[in-house]
């Protein structure tokens, strides 16, 4: 296992956000690495996804910083040259991934068929996220896929709620959840922060 993957594994949840601006980012991460949440997902979504990596990397050059919604071969450069510790993507575009490995950054692909999965592990990738985790069969889908292909570890998200966690979590290689419900977009925007801060909080009551 890679420093990365340990790291990673330990979290075992990281918030998934598309930041309005980069401010709102650094304060996200203030709470955060307050409440001992070690990893963020900055997703490219929003125009400013590049330089709120930098920035975070910066201020907490200890917190797990991923580039989420990467598509693109352009966008791992982007990516890398940010500072992002890993990539995330919602599915498995082989320029994109063979581009993350060139580079030699870590990279989960997503994933949510038989056909996909076989298409990240020929590039020898056995982490992957399962997305979008609710609508493509939940936990009974995560399970159907871990016992056909015993190497694999999943990463769902897409649907993943408070309520609904511990029963990802509690699956067999599945080394960790993704979750937009902790910081969406609207709250960022609205700068509900007290809001946010107790999202964090009971999650990590949770997962403590």
């Amino acid at each position: 296992m890679t420093v990365f993957e340990e790291k990673i594994a330990d979290i075992r949840l990281v918030p998934v956000v598309s930041l309005p601006d980069v401010e709102s980012g650094l304060k996200l991460c203030a709470i955060l690495n307050e409440q001992g949440m070690n990893a963020v997902e900055i997703t490219f979504r929003t125009e400013c996804a590049e330089e709120a990596i930098s920035r975070i990397k910066k201020r907490y050059p200890n917190m797990l910083v991923l580039a989420g919604t990467v598509l693109t071969p352009e966008q791992v450069r982007v990516a890398a040259g940010a500072g992002a510790d890993a990539l995330v993507s919602p599915g498995c575009e082989p320029a994109m991934v063979q581009e993350s490995l060139n580079l030699g950054l870590p990279v989960i692909p997503g994933v949510c068929t038989p056909s996909e999965v076989q298409t990240a592990m020929g590039f020898g990738l056995t982490r992957l996220k399962f997305f979008p985790a609710e609508l493509s069969g939940g936990t009974k889908m995560v399970k159907t896929l871990l016992s056909v292909y015993r190497t694999l570890s999943l990463m769902p998200t897409g649907g993943i709620t408070l309520e609904n966690l511990s029963s990802y979590l509690d699956l067999e290689r599945v080394f960790c959840c993704g979750g937009t419900w902790l910081a969406p977009e609207s709250l960022l925007a609205q700068g509900e922060w007290g809001v946010i801060e107790k999202r964090i909080d009971m999650a990590m009551k949770m997962i403590s």
